[in-house]
C-alpha cells in the first residue's frame, strides 16, 4: 500500500539537485513526496559491501532525514540479480522503491537503463516482477512517452505491463527520450494514460507555476503532479501550489525571500556530505531571475569554498 501523501505536489528526483537538504526544504514547504537522486543498483551493492566492512549502513551513501518521510528511493539499472539485491538493501530505510525508466542521458541509456528500457517490453516485465517480488514496500515507476517521435506511444504498453505486475503508481513525463528537455511536454498523453490506468498517475513536465499545476490536474485528471526544474531554487512552489489548489490564491515571494531560503538550505547542508560543486549549482538556481543575477552567477563560478559562496550570496541582498 502506498503511504498517505500530505499534498498533491511531489518533488522530482534530479541528479545533483535533489539532495537531502533541498528535499527537506521542499518537504517543509509542502511537498507531499520527495524522491532521492536516482542511484545505480550496482553502486548500491558495491557501497554496501564497503560500508559493511566499517559496520556502517547504506544510509551513509544515500543520505536522508526522518523528516522527509514518506520518502522514495529511485533506482536504475537492468541486471535482474543486481536489481533484486539492491532493492533488498534499500528496502528497510525507504517507504517506496521507485524505478527509473525515464532518464534520457546517453550515459544511462547506453547501459540499457533509464528511457532505453521503454522499447524492451520483455525485459521490462521481468524487471517489474523482480522488484515487486523482492520487496514488501510499494514499487512505483517513472517513465517517458517513448524513445523517438515514432515510438511516442510506448508508454501505454509499459503502463499496462507495470499495472499487471503490481506497480502501484506511475509518474509520467510526456516527452520522448530523444527530446530530452526540449520542446513541450505533451500533457494530452497524461490524460490518455490516466484514462487507461487503475493506479494513481503522477503528471510531470513543464510545471513552473501554481497555475501550471492546476491546469495539468484539470486537463489530464492526474492524481498528483511532480515538479522538477520548476522547484530548482524555488522550494516555495510547493506551498504556492497547495494554496492555489485549495483557495485559488497564493503568497508571492520576493528575491530576498529566495536568498533567505538559500541560506536556510546552506544551513541544512552542513549535516550531509554534499559536494561543493553541487552547492554552487544550487546557489546559481536560487539567483535565477534576480536583478544582476548573471553577474552573481559568474562570481559563484569562481568561489572555491563555502565562506566565499556565503559572501557572494550575502552581497546579492543589496542588488535584489
Amino acid at each position: 500500500m502506498l503511504p498517505k501523501f500530505s499534498s498533491k505536489a511531489f518533488l522530482a528526483p534530479m541528479a545533483g539537485v535533489s539532495d537531502p537538504a533541498l528535499r527537506l526544504q521542499c518537504k517543509k514547504m509542502g511537498a507531499g513526496l520527495v524522491v532521492t537522486e536516482f542511484t545505480s543498483i550496482h553502486s548500491i551493492i558495491a557501497k554496501e559491501k564497503q560500508l559493511k566492512e566499517h559496520l556502517k549502513s547504506i544510509t551513509e551513501f544515500i543520505e536522508y532525514s526522518e523528516q522527509e518521510r514518506p520518502l522514495s528511493v529511485q533506482l536504475f539499472g537492468s541486471d535482474l540479480n543486481a536489481l533484486e539485491k539492491a532493492a533488498k538493501i534499500v528496502e528497510p530505510y525507504f517507504d517506496i522503491i521507485d524505478y527509473n525508466m525515464g532518464c534520457p542521458a546517453p550515459h544511462i541509456t547506453q547501459q540499457m537503463a533509464g528511457g532505453a528500457l521503454l522499447q524492451q517490453s520483455n525485459l521490462t516485465e521481468q524487471i517489474f516482477k523482480t522488484l515487486v517480488n523482492a520487496v514488501k514496500k510499494p514499487v512505483t515507476l517513472k517513465i517517458r512517452s517513448g524513445v523517438t517521435e515514432a515510438s511516442r506511444y510506448l508508454f501505454k504498453d509499459i503502463a499496462e505491463i507495470a499495472e499487471d505486475e503490481g506497480i502501484e503508481m506511475i509518474t509520467f513525463h510526456p516527452r520522448t527520450v530523444h527530446q530530452g528537455y526540449s520542446g513541450n511536454a505533451d500533457w494530452e498523453l497524461i490524460k490518455e494514460l490516466k484514462e487507461i490506468s487503475n493506479i494513481p498517475i503522477v503528471g510531470n513536465g513543464d510545471i513552473a507555476t501554481p497555475e501550471d499545476a492546476k491546469k495539468m490536474i484539470d486537463e489530464t485528471n492526474c492524481d498528483y503532479v511532480m515538479i522538477g526544474r520548476g522547484a530548482m531554487g524555488n522550494p516555495f512552489l510547493f506551498e504556492q501550489i497547495n494554496d492555489y489548489l485549495k483557495t485559488n490564491s497564493y503568497h508571492e515571494y520576493s528575491f530576498n525571500d529566495r536568498l533567505d531560503s538559500f541560506f536556510e538550505y546552506l544551513h541544512l547542508t552542513s549535516k550531509y556530505k554534499i559536494k561543493f560543486a553541487n552547492l554552487k549549482g544550487q546557489a546559481m538556481r536560487f539567483t535565477k531571475g534576480m536583478k544582476g543575477g548573471s553577474k552573481i552567477r559568474s562570481k559563484i563560478t569562481f568561489a572555491t569554498n563555502i565562506e566565499e559562496l556565503e559572501k557572494i550570496m550575502k552581497d546579492a541582498y543589496s542588488t535584489s
